[in-house]
């Protein structure tokens, strides 16, 4: 039975994680039997947020999502993507699709994943249509300047946004 067994993987910066985000992992879940979050460090973009925070982001709000039977790991990671994947013993790679816009570049980061392992598959998950322009850089650009955002986000990553305000 465990040959049948399915772990994908769902990487990001997710800085911060957004309603876009928990909507990939709860339908993620329903297609893969163990799936791991992997945040990634990703300093070239300057993210907001430590890894460690947004971690924790990610952690508080899986609880308001129904994962089904799924397994679920958040972890962090600062290598390839594809070494990653090879280390968590990932078949399927998950990423989430907004616009045409974002195809391209997935489309060419899923080939280049191909070349170095190609064991590994990649799904592409579209957005749903409610959330097709929930994009984290844009709501960080609207908290940073006192902007409303809690129709993007959880709660938890709401309260985050009022600490880090707080420590600046």
């Amino acid at each position: 039975m465990t040959d049948n067994l399915i772990t994908g993987i769902y990487p990001g910066t997710f800085d911060p994680v957004t309603f876009g985000h928990l909507d990939i992992i709860q339908r993620a879940s329903h297609i893969v039997n163990k799936l791991i979050i992997s945040v990634a460090e990703n300093k070239h973009k300057k993210p907001f947020f430590k890894i460690d925070e947004r971690i924790i982001m990610i952690k508080e709000s899986l609880n308001g999502i129904d994962t089904k039977n799924c397994d679920i790991n958040v972890v962090g990671f600062d290598n390839l993507l594809v070494e990653h994947a090879k280390k968590c013993e990932a078949k399927v790679i998950i990423r989430g699709l907004r616009a045409v816009a974002d195809f391209e570049y997935e489309f060419q980061m899923a080939g280049m994943n191909s070349k170095l392992g190609p064991e590994i598959e990649t799904i592409f998950l579209m957005a749903s249509e409610n959330l097709q322009l929930t994009s984290a850089r844009f709501v960080k650009e609207i908290a940073l300047y006192d902007g409303e955002i809690n129709n993007f986000v959880p709660d938890n990553v709401l309260k985050m946004f009022e600490i880090k305000r707080k420590e600046k």
